[in-house]
């Protein structure tokens, strides 16, 4: 019976997101006609987000480790648990920056909007792709958007969730540009919508997510990439292991 509350309150979750979009739909369509009026996309997206939470009852508490200089530009790293982890990071990065996910977001009434103008799209599967993919990103962070990084790359299908192995993409990257790395631990988002809420439905709660320090790429070299990655990582392990 509590499964069964549970997926009524995911789809309520997810019928509350549409009707906001559609509600703004006016304005993101004008919006997206020129890219000089792509920055203020995020700030339409983060409505929709603070909106439909609000509506479900689900809350971000954000802490930060330290006040964060949001003039600069970052790659920013988070651990991938919940659909919610784009709408956490987009609340807490007062920045403009884009995404990079997966090519099948597309398709995807609200996600696809954005992923098909703001963000940036992979086939997880071509190298080509990944080339590509991340040469964007590279112009993205030179006119100074920062990129939002799940270097885990999907949310893992056990649960609960486990933290999986970081690709390297995004560090070497960020050595590449000489553009710190942002770290993000979402600590126990899964609880509240774990995936995207098919399987275990959610719930009204608050999702803490911790903002570690910016981590500085300036004086490395690629050599450093992996020890970079397994930096970040143990932060974020580090983190949810204390909650």
């Amino acid at each position: 019976m509590i499964l069964f509350f549970k997926k009524i309150h995911a789809n309520i979750y997810r019928y509350s997101v549409a009707f906001f979009f559609l509600l703004v739909w006016p304005i993101l369509y004008y919006l997206s006609r020129k890219k000089t009026r792509y920055k203020y996309l995020n700030g339409m997206r983060r409505f929709i987000i603070r909106s439909s939470t609000l509506i479900s009852g689900i809350f971000f508490k954000i802490e930060y480790e330290e006040p964060i200089d949001w003039s600069r530009t970052y790659i920013i790293c988070g651990n991938h648990t919940s659909n919610l982890d784009i709408s956490s990071i987009n609340i807490a990065a007062k920045n403009n920056h884009c995404f990079i996910g997966k090519e099948e977001l597309k398709t995807n009434m609200v996600l696809g909007f954005f992923f098909r103008t703001i963000d940036l799209t992979v086939n997880r599967e071509s190298k080509i792709s990944s080339f590509r993919v991340f040469k964007e990103a590279a112009e993205k962070l030179k006119n100074g958007v920062s990129v939002v990084i799940f270097p885990e790359a999907t949310i893992p299908l056990v649960y609960p969730p486990q933290l999986s192995e970081f690709k390297n993409g995004a560090f070497r990257l960020a050595i590449e540009q000489k553009v710190p790395i942002l770290p993000v631990t979402s600590i126990d988002t899964w609880k509240i919508f774990w995936n995207t809420g098919m399987v275990y439905g959610s719930r009204p709660g608050i999702c803490h997510i911790f903002v570690h320090k910016p981590v500085e790429t300036a004086h490395l070299t690629l050599d450093d990439a992996d020890k970079l990655r397994d930096e970040v990582h143990a932060m974020i392990e580090r983190k949810i292991d204390t909650k």
